[in-house]
């Protein structure tokens, strides 16, 4: 029995040691002489020994640092280095190296007794590892679900955006829409109000203005100004302000649709404050840097109209706004004639300093005996009303100075404006505000004392 065990013995590690030779040849390795083989666990039922064996079936070889012949039917230890030397034919083992200590003990593998694979089954085991990680679990599958739920498909964003700008209308479609609304027979009159709101945010921008007259807004709110119901005269007339500021080209179509003798209309009749306010608002933008049109305002009775307005009871804030305009036209004036407006001066800029100078506006005001209205201002409590007032006196001066100097009233009303003043500005300046709005107020009032030396 113990005869035939050896035997078996003998046959497996020679089984083991061929099969272990072409995978150590492969190895990397200072020597091809010398080739370490790892013995492979023994079977189980081979690795069993009852206790009635052969005592030499139990020896184990002792392994040193240094290689030793092994004797056959020797049990090697775990962790064991065995190399078979195919010069002389005998096996060899030694302890297991320390990692790094010499190149000998890279070129063998250890002895465990963990189970061994070959290269391709160890890319087998990779590719099924690679594969089971990416399949994501039911609670990954339903997180991802509910992300993609707050989210659309790029495809479907893109056709939902073809749509819209197939559906988006430009302002020039938007205009002409609410001019049909307007003009619709079915319209209510809250409807055409709307209407009329809509398009006064739309045409403050210049562009949109000027589009305005090409679909024949402009000349459909210029009738609008003759309506008889006072709401829709009110926001036409804001509407017409809106599309005049700045446009010299709508400034221009607006005087020869006949718009100024419309505004002066509306201010000279009776009519509601709002609508006074916003054709007041109206008439200021038409005039505003265009000297053809004052000119026109002038020749109209503008003046008169405005001291109507002026002496009207109850028309404090149309008092303001009218003193304001005239002012503005005065200083706009002086300004041009002084400085000039354009930084490169050409041939419409003579035709403009030509026809500045042919609006003749302050001997005209002197003459309507506005040297006396504009200070009754003075005694408002309001402090804006005020500081307008004071600068309408100031550019008023010229033709109004001699009168003023024999106001013993407009003396007086100075000099308590001053001592006022002061104590204001003084406080302003307490707080640390030198530029202070009083402190302003009190350089006007002073500037109109010296004047009146």
């Amino acid at each position: 029995m113990t005869v035939k065990r050896r035997f078996l013995k003998k046959v497996l590690l020679v089984l083991s040691v061929l099969l272990c030779v072409p995978r150590c040849l492969s190895g990397t390795g200072a020597s091809r002489s010398a080739l370490m083989v790892v013995e492979g666990s023994e079977p189980d039922e081979e690795a069993q020994v009852s206790d009635d064996e052969d005592p030499e079936d139990l020896e184990v070889f002792q392994p040193t640092d240094q290689w030793q012949e092994l004797r056959p039917g020797q049990a090697v230890p775990a962790g064991s280095h065995v190399r078979l030397d195919l010069q002389t034919g005998k096996r060899e083992a030694k302890l297991q190296d320390s990692p790094g200590e010499g190149e000998e003990g890279r070129q063998g593998t250890v002895n465990t007794e963990s189970q061994t694979f070959t290269a391709q089954e160890l890319k087998k085991a990779l590719k099924h590892f690679k594969e089971a990680a990416v399949v994501p679990t039911d609670e990954e599958k339903e997180a991802a679900e509910a992300l993609r739920a707050q989210f659309r498909p790029l495809d479907e964003l893109k056709k939902d955006m073809e749509v819209l700008g197939m559906m988006m209308e430009t302002d020039f479609q938007i205009m002409s829409r609410l001019l049909q609304q307007f003009n619709s027979s079915a319209a209510s009159l809250e409807e055409r109000v709307s209407a009329l709101r809509e398009l006064e945010y739309l045409v403050h921008q210049v562009d949109n203005a000027q589009d305005f007259i090409t679909i024949g807004g402009l000349q459909l709110v210029i009738g609008t100004l003759n309506s008889s119901e006072p709401v829709l005269q009110e926001h036409a007339a804001l509407v017409l302000g809106s599309s005049l500021s700045s446009n010299p080209v709508v400034q221009v179509e607006s005087v020869e649709g006949g718009a100024l003798q419309k505004l002066l209309l509306l201010l000279a009749t009776e009519q509601p404050l709002p609508v006074k306010k916003k054709a007041l608002f109206a008439m200021a933008s038409l005039l505003r840097h265009f000297p053809f049109a004052q000119q026109r305002f002038l020749k109209l009775g503008g003046l008169q109209v405005l001291e109507a307005l002026f002496l009207s009871p109850g028309g404090a804030s149309l008092r303001v706004r009218a003193v304001t305009l005239l002012y503005d036209m005065i200083v706009e004036k002086e300004l041009i004639l002084q400085h000039g407006l354009d930084p490169v001066p050409d041939a419409s800029h003579e035709a403009r300093l030509r026809q500045y100078s042919q609006v003749s506006l302050l001997p005209q005001l002197a003459e309507r005996g506005w040297c006396g209205l504009v200070p009754e201002l003075l005694a408002s409590p309001e402090h804006d009303m005020r500081e307008k007032a004071l600068r309408a006196l100031l550019a008023m001066m010229p033709p109004c100075q001699e009168l003023y100097r024999g106001d013993r009233a407009l003396a007086g009303a100075l000099s308590l404006l001053q001592e006022q003043y002061q104590g204001l500005a003084e406080s302003e300046r307490g707080f640390g505000d030198e530029d202070s709005y009083f402190g302003e107020l009190l350089g006007l009032v002073e500037s109109m004392l010296g004047k009146l030396r």
